[in-house]
């Protein structure tokens, strides 16, 4: 678990210390084959939490057996949805980039109320 600095705005150093957080946990847990895919995972769930959810809480790694969930924590309770960008749209391509890399993904409103978006890779 990893607590990032709450901000109400987009913060890129954020993003930059997500990537630095999986690569180094990943590397410690021996899932390194995993963790560019993780990296961009993580890069875009970070990267809404700071657009749309009001700013990131928390950054979670879990391990179970051979799969990696990466969890992001923010504070608002609507749901994310992936968009169908025209092409010159600059936005609006990270939820399918998680899509694609994950085998699952989904979101989750907490008992704390903050929403919790989620996805799972092959470890």
């Amino acid at each position: 678990m990893f607590p990032l600095r709450e901000l109400g705005t987009f913060e890129p150093a954020c993003v930059a210390t997500a990537r630095r957080f999986v690569d180094t946990t990943l590397g410690t847990w021996g899932s390194d084959r995993v963790a560019f895919e993780a990296q961009l995972v993580v890069s875009e769930l970070v990267t809404n939490a700071m657009r749309h959810g009001g700013g990131v809480v928390q950054l979670r790694l879990l391990g179970h057996g051979a799969e990696l969930a990466c969890v992001v924590t923010d504070h608002s309770h609507v749901p994310p949805v992936t968009a169908s960008p025209d092409v010159f749209a600059e936005f609006g391509r990270g939820l399918r980039l998680v899509e694609a890399l994950s085998s699952a993904w989904g979101w989750i409103i907490s008992s704390s109320r903050d929403k919790l978006v989620w996805a799972v890779l092959a470890a």
